[in-house]
């Protein structure tokens, strides 16, 4: 598999953005978990990110709640099925774990729909910030809490730190 990637900036600082065979594969802060090694994301190039770098900055500007781009998330068959559910929760909703484990028609896997939500290689436009504990407290987060809370806070429309300002 033919792999490039491209770096840009964010509210939320450097965002690696990653393409298999010309399809965005994987949107990664820094830190962050369950990052895939950095000789993974093959050469360095921007050419395949025009449309996602004007949608994220879209998004960013609040101009864009939902985005439009092919996908190509690698993953399990449940946790692509997970990821597809993310992209069905509205800009500035959250659901529960459990409540999205409902929705794929599991009731008893919140943990596993956890598990699945935590490997989401297309963080932002696979909306996994979204999904809250079942008290509402934020729980797990790729990015951590901090860009979780900001991401929530920026989609309700409360005052986040922009550029500059970065979270880190």
């Amino acid at each position: 598999m033919h792999r490039t990637h491209t770096v840009i900036d964010s509210p939320l600082g450097p965002l690696t953005l990653v393409a298999t065979e010309g399809t965005l594969s994987g949107i990664y802060m820094e830190p962050h978990r369950h990052r895939p090694a950095q000789e993974t994301f093959g050469d360095s190039d921007a050419s395949a990110f025009g449309a996602a770098t004007e949608q994220l900055g879209e998004y960013f500007a609040k101009e864009r709640t939902t985005f439009s781009l092919p996908l190509a998330p690698e993953g399990t068959g449940f946790q692509r099925t997970v990821w597809a559910a993310l992209g069905e929760i509205p800009y500035g909703e959250t659901l529960s774990y459990g409540q999205l484990a409902e929705r794929i028609g599991r009731p008893g896997a919140a943990r596993a729909v956890g598990l699945a939500n935590g490997r989401n290689p297309i963080s932002i436009v696979v909306p996994c910030h979204r999904v809250i504990g079942a008290t509402g407290q934020l729980t797990g987060y790729g990015g951590g809490l901090d860009r979780k809370r900001h991401l929530l806070d920026f989609e309700r429309g409360a005052r986040v730190p922009q550029a500059g300002g970065a979270l880190r």
